[in-house]
């Protein structure tokens, strides 16, 4: 716990401050926003776009060449078309729950819910035998865990059936938006960042 407050003192905060302490405990370096302009620009703009102040920006504002690098060339992977929007969901899930990113999968459920996806389909990756997943799906789910493993465990059978399915536009868009999450999901996690709250505005389905 932080030396400036005291485990009583957290009695006397309102509860977000509360949150924020707690995430702040586990991160291995401070999530607050830094000082000066580029500080007040990072937090208007994740107020703006996500509801609240994403901790990975304010981690990554420590280095802003890092934080800028990544924020242009996040633009430019929201731009990606090729790939059906559930089959990315389901991939990038996949690969936060792989690395054990719980930022990653709260606020994987939350950008699925903003784009109107079905979230039961996010909740059983770790279960791809579940029945409502199609066969592109769970081959999908099968890629994203082969392409996070370390080293990789994807086979040539797999890849001729995804190309069958997606042809190869699709493919490489899905293998890159694997690689993306797994960058995103291992610095997270390595620096001791954690879920956030975000998909608390979603509506999950029962399991």
């Amino acid at each position: 716990m932080s030396a400036d407050v005291a485990p009583s003192n957290l009695l006397n905060l309102p509860q977000p401050e509360i949150e924020f302490q707690a995430r702040q405990d586990l991160a291995r370096l401070p999530i607050i926003q830094p000082p000066g302009a580029v500080g007040k620009l990072i937090g208007w703009a994740s107020r703006k776009m996500l509801g609240k102040e994403a901790d990975n920006g304010y981690a990554m504002a420590h280095n802003r060449r890092v934080l800028f690098a990544v924020m242009m060339f996040e633009r430019r992977v929201a731009k990606f078309r090729a790939l059906d929007p559930t089959l990315k969901a389901l991939a990038v899930m996949t690969a936060a729950v792989e690395i054990g990113c719980s930022w990653c999968v709260d606020f994987g459920y939350f950008v699925a819910d903003k784009d109107g996806l079905d979230l039961a389909k996010l909740q059983h990756v770790g279960h791809p035998a579940w029945s409502g997943y199609a066969d592109t799906e769970r081959r999908v789910i099968q890629f994203a865990r082969g392409a996070t493993a370390t080293p990789t465990q994807v086979s040539d059978e797999l890849v001729a059936a995804l190309r069958a399915d997606l042809g190869d536009k699709a493919l490489v868009e899905l293998t890159m938006i694997v690689a993306i999450e797994n960058e995103r999901s291992r610095f997270n996690a390595a620096l001791g960042l954690v879920s956030q709250g975000f998909s608390a505005s979603c509506q999950l389905p029962a399991r």
